[in-house]
C-alpha cells in the first residue's frame, strides 16, 4: 500500500515546505526540528493503523477502559540523515525498540553509483511492526537493502512501514517490484517526479544529512 500524506491539506505541509525553502533549510537546527517534526506527524498516521487492546487505567478517582497499542515496534533508521525523523518517530512511540543501518551511496569514476551497506544493528522483528525511516527515497535500493538486511538479522515483522518525506515516481515503482508489499505500507510527505543523473529528487531537498549534520568529505 501507498500512502501519500500531501494528498490532504495539514500542517504537514508547513514541515515539507520549510525542508525545502533554500532559505530556511541553511538553518541546521531547523531542519533538524522539521525533519523531527515530520516523522512525529507520520508516527501518528502509522498509529492509526496498528492493533489496539482495551485495558483498564486506574485514576485517583476511579478506573478508566481506554483503547492502548498493542503492537510492539521497532524503529530502524537509515544513517545519518534518518536520525532526526527518527527521533520524531521515538517522540511518539516512545516505548519502541530500536534498529540502526549505515548505509552510504558510492560513485565510481564512470559515474555510476551503488548503495554500500556497512553495519546492521536491530533486536527481534519477529511478529513485530517495523517502521524504516529515511527521509529520501531516490532510487529506492537504499530502502530495498536496509529492508533485507533487517529481515536477515532480526526476522520476519508482522507488518513494515516505510516512512519517507520525499519520494521519486521512480522509486515508489522500485519498491513496489522488489519488496513484499502485501506486508509492507509506503508513507511520503509528497512524490516528486523527476531525478538527477546521481539520482537525487528533483525538485526534492538536496543533501538531507548535509543539511542536517554538516558536509562530509
Amino acid at each position: 500500500m501507498i500512502r501519500v500524506l500531501d494528498q490532504e491539506n495539514t500542517i504537514l505541509a508547513r514541515y515539507v515546505a520549510q525542508l525545502r525553502d533554500e532559505v530556511t533549510q541553511r538553518d541546521p537546527m531547523r531542519f533538524r526540528r522539521n525533519l523531527e517534526r515530520t516523522g512525529e506527524v507520520m508516527a501518528y498516521e502509522i498509529s492509526k493503523t496498528l492493533n489496539y487492546r482495551q485495558q483498564t487505567v486506574v485514576t485517583p478517582l476511579g478506573e478508566a477502559e481506554m483503547m492502548l497499542p498493542a503492537d510492539e515496534v521497532v524503529i530502524a533508521s537509515i544513517l545519518r540523515a534518518g536520525v532526526p525523523m527518527h527521533n520524531g518517530f521515538l517522540n511518539m512511540f516512545d516505548d519502541a525498540s530500536n534498529a540502526f543501518v549505515s548505509a552510504f551511496r558510492k560513485y565510481s569514476k564512470d559515474g555510476t553509483m551503488k548503495i554500500v551497506l556497512e553495519q546492521v544493528t536491530t533486536p527481534s522483528l519477529e511478529g513485530k511492526v517495523l517502521i524504516v525511516v529515511d527521509p529520501m527515497l531516490a532510487t529506492g535500493a537504499s530502502i530495498e537493502l536496509a529492508y533485507y538486511a533487517l529481515v536477515e538479522k532480526g526476522g520476519v515483522p508482522a507488518h513494515t512501514h516505510l516512512a519517507a518525506v520525499i519520494s521519486s515516481a521512480d522509486g515508489i515503482e522500485y519498491v513496489k517490484k522488489h519488496l513484499p508489499m502485501e506486508h509492507v505500507t509506503l508513507w511520503t510527505a509528497a512524490v516528486d517526479e523527476e531525478m538527477t543523473v546521481k539520482s537525487y529528487i528533483v525538485p526534492g531537498i538536496g543533501d538531507p544529512g548535509d543539511l542536517a549534520y554538516g558536509k562530509k568529505l
